[in-house]
């Protein structure tokens, strides 16, 4: 079988990820035409039938199965090689593209990556804000900031620092309201929510309690500005609301009582080989991201 094109190896997994020969067209910036020649030539020199077409979609045949998975790792392979061929052990280049949440990332992640940006002028990163899960792969971002991690074997995922989340008020909601003594008495309260249904449980220590919330977005800096103009209660990351705590715009309710742990993760794509960028990234933050200071509020 005279298989000896690593052009062909790329184009035929970029079938397969694109989900159809239209589609690897386009991202390949081929025509169509020429998209069918080469999978024709590919399956000639393969001898077999790699694909079942029809048209409204595509499925691998098992021969094809077998094709794509070892044309990964021979891909991942040669990426491997070439870094090595070019330093990027001891240089820092290429494309870094991060997710994270909107808070976090505008107080914490965004500065420390523009931080790490300097240290690597030939790096150029892209950062986006974010408080919904995507597909890391789909959407190709190689490292996800997430306050927990993720029960997905195709990711790694490295814990970063610890997290935990609050409940808090504004001063002046507490004296109008009163503070609630036990966690049945949130039900009492106005909640606000971080989510696009009203309807949402809140987990603390080992008590679920269900809440109607008052006010819900799905946007965290929303739902924190909303408790520092005295709307209400809300369940909010350490890491977001430190600061307040600590200058006393928010006050913490319910001290005693705490939701599990939820510690910031870097999450990235499971891959054989991961390119230097992405563990000096995520070595740099985890060096960098510093504890909140829960002593002093």
């Amino acid at each position: 079988m005279p298989l000896n094109d690593i052009g062909l190896l790329r184009f035929f997994v970029g079938v397969v990820t694109a989900g159809s020969l239209s589609g690897a067209a386009r991202a390949q910036h081929i025509t169509l035409p020429s998209a069918s020649r080469k999978l024709r030539q590919l399956e000639n020199d393969c001898g077999v039938r790699l694909l079942h077409r029809t048209t409204r979609r595509q499925s691998l045949t098992d021969e094809g199965q077998l094709l794509y998975a070892r044309a990964v790792r021979i891909l991942d392979d040669l990426e491997h090689v070439e870094q090595l061929l070019q330093h990027k052990n001891e240089n820092v280049t290429g494309q870094l593209r991060v997710t994270t949440p909107i808070s976090l990332g505008r107080r914490r992640i965004a500065p420390l990556l523009a931080r790490f940006g300097a240290l690597h002028p030939e790096l150029q990163i892209q950062v986006a804000l974010t408080d919904t899960v995507l597909d890391l792969v789909d959407a190709g971002v190689d490292v996800a900031i997430h306050l927990g991690g993720m029960d997905d074997s195709s990711y790694i995922s490295r814990p970063l620092a610890p997290n935990h989340r609050v409940l808090c008020a504004s001063p002046d909601y507490l004296r109008r309201h009163g503070e609630p003594g036990q966690i049945t008495d949130l039900n009492r309260h106005q909640c606000l929510h971080i989510g696009l249904l009203p309807q949402a449980e809140w987990r603390l220590d080992d008590q679920v309690v269900r809440i109607q919330a008052h006010l819900a977005a799905n946007d965290g800096e929303v739902v924190q500005q909303w408790a520092l103009d005295g709307y209400g209660i809300a369940l909010k990351s350490i890491w977001d609301v430190a600061q307040d705590l600590k200058a006393g715009r928010l006050k913490q309710v319910l001290p005693g009582h705490r939701s599990p742990a939820a510690p910031l993760h870097a999450v990235y794509p499971h891959k054989h080989h991961v390119a230097p960028r992405v563990h000096a990234c995520i070595d740099y933050l985890a060096a960098h991201l510093q504890r909140p200071d829960e002593e002093s509020w």
